[in-house]
Formats: C-alpha cells, sequence, structure tokens
C-alpha cells in the first residue's frame, strides 16, 4: 500500500509499504524532472519516515524515480530566486549546526539494527544523494551509476552522515582524494572499492534488488537484527571485544527464541542486540 502522507508528497517523495514484497518498503525520491535533486523538505520527509517506520518493515529500498539517483542538493537553493517554500539555514543562525542535525536524522535511520537499508541506484548519486546511498547497509548499482562528493566543489564539507560509511569503505587516502577531486566514480570503480554489493545491467536493477529483498527477508526477523547489531560493533572492537559481544548476543537470541516460543513477546520490548 501506499502511506497516505501528503506532506511527503510535496517533498517530492514516496513511500510504499509492502514493496517490493510484504515485510520491506520502497522510499522513492520523486522529482524526476530535477533528477531527484534535493531539498531541506525531502531531508525532513526522509526522517518522518524513519520516525514512523510501521513495525512489520524489516527491509528498505530507496530508490530515485527515472534514469537517476540523485542529482545531490538543488542549486537552486543557492540562487536569489530560490526554491518556493524551501530554504537553507544560514551558517551565521545561532541554530545552525541544530538545523544540520535535523537533517541528518533522514540518513542515520537507515543503519538502524531493526531494518536492513538497500539502495538501488542507476544514473547519478550526487554529493547528498551519495551520501544516501552510503547511508544504506547495502548498495546494488546499475551499470550506469556514476558516484561522487560533490560538496568541496561546492564550497561545503559533506555533511549527511555519509563520510564515516565512505572512509570505513575505501580507507582514508581514497576517500580523501575522491572528495577533494570531486571526480566522478564509474559503477565498475566503485564495485572495485567495495562501494557495491552488486552491479547489474539497468534492465536488471529492479529484478537485483528483489531477489535481494527476498533473501534477507527469508532470515527470522530477531537473528536479522541481532547479526545486524553485531556486524556494526565489529570494527570498533577489539578481538576479545568481539568475542564478548558474541557471546552475549548469542545468549540474549536464544533465550529471546526459547520465550517466544512459548509465550508472546509485548510489542516494543527489547530485542536481542538492543543493548551494547
Amino acid at each position: 500500500m501506499t502511506a497516505g502522507r501528503p506532506d511527503l508528497a510535496r517533498a517530492g517523495l514516496r513511500f510504499d509499504v509492502g514493496a517490493p514484497a510484504p515485510g520491506a518498503a520502497t522510499i522513492t525520491l520523486d522529482r524526476s524532472q530535477r533528477r531527484n535533486a534535493m531539498t531541506p523538505g525531502m531531508w525532513h520527509g526522509l526522517a518522518a519516515i524513519g520516525q514512523a517506520l510501521p513495525p512489520e518493515v524489516r527491509v528498505v529500498v530507496v530508490q530515485g524515480a527515472g534514469p537517476s539517483f540523485s542529482a545531490g542538493i538543488d542549486l537552486r537553493l543557492f540562487t536569489p530566486e530560490g526554491i518556493p517554500g524551501e530554504s537553507l539555514v544560514g551558517a551565521g543562525d545561532p541554530g545552525f549546526e541544530d538545523w544540520i542535525a535535523s537533517v541528518q536524522a533522514g540518513f542515520t535511520w537507515l543503519r538502524d539494527p531493526a531494518i536492513v537499508s538497500v539502495a538501488a541506484v542507476r544514473g547519478h548519486a550526487i554529493g547528498a544523494g551519495f551520501q544516501l546511498a552510503l547511508s544504506c547497509d547495502l548498495r546494488v548499482l546499475a551499470d550506469d551509476a556514476q558516484l561522487c562528493m560533490k560538496e568541496p566543489a561546492l564550497g561545503l564539507v559533506p555533511d549527511l552522515t555519509g563520510t564515516k560509511d565512505f572512509t570505513d569503505l575505501v580507507g582514508v587516502a581514497r576517500a580523501l582524494e575522491l572528495c577533494l577531486t570531486a571526480r566522478t566514480v564509474s559503477a565498475a570503480e566503485a564495485y572495485e572499492l567495495r562501494l557495491a554489493e552488486l552491479v547489474v545491467p539497468g534492465a536488471e536493477l529492479d529484478g537485483a534488488v528483489g531477489d535481494l529483498v527476498a533473501a534477507l527477508l527469508a532470515v527470522e526477523p530477531a537473528v536479522a537484527r541481532a547479526t545486524k547489531e553485531l556486524i556494526m560493533q565489529a570494527p570498533r572492537n577489539t578481538l576479545e571485544q568481539q568475542a564478548r559481544a558474541e557471546r552475549r548476543i548469542q545468549a540474549q537470541l536464544q533465550r529471546f527464541r526459547m520465550r517466544s516460543q512459548t509465550e508472546p513477546i509485548p510489542a516494543g520490548e527489547d530485542q536481542p542486540g538492543d543493548a551494547t
């Protein structure tokens, strides 16, 4: 079904629960006439989706309408004419950093252990669009995808949470080179740099994403959540810390599974992996 949120439509977003399969939902950036260029309204709309995500949703797919994922921030925001109903908070405003935090919220929730997020990228994923793809757990690229961290060329730093995942994936030196040169990365190079889990012909993108979603949904929900929580800890843990986390989360998971077989689990109760 389609969530009935007219504010999302105004923000250039569609949110479809049950697509491409029950247990999944699809977010579509829906400003194809602007190559899905992003606005503050879109960022706050993404945050609103995350805050009200139905509990039955376990996999979230993020895609763009038309031939591009997203061309990044809508550059009309920097012109005197601007965009009606949309504005950026100025750096001189005392609430500037808080405002950035409010738009970052549209990106951070995609890493929640309760879900697995998948970016389905065709065409351009530039700047903020690239950072949105990086915020997802997995990325499936059409072979025409072009990725670029454009912000430094515009006098900005990437500030929509993308630098963490970008650096973790490609390393400090490569992240620095790609940011400061703002060069475009092809789908083939993105795969080599571990920025994509899969690259397919454009005509096969929807099918490949559907197959991936089906495989992700085949895993027991509590197991998927606990496994994601465990894997997310691994980069910052020592071997000893990770081994301890494995023991703790395994015990939590198996006790939760045993209990769930004998009595209903109240809605909202902590799931395995909730405690770090």
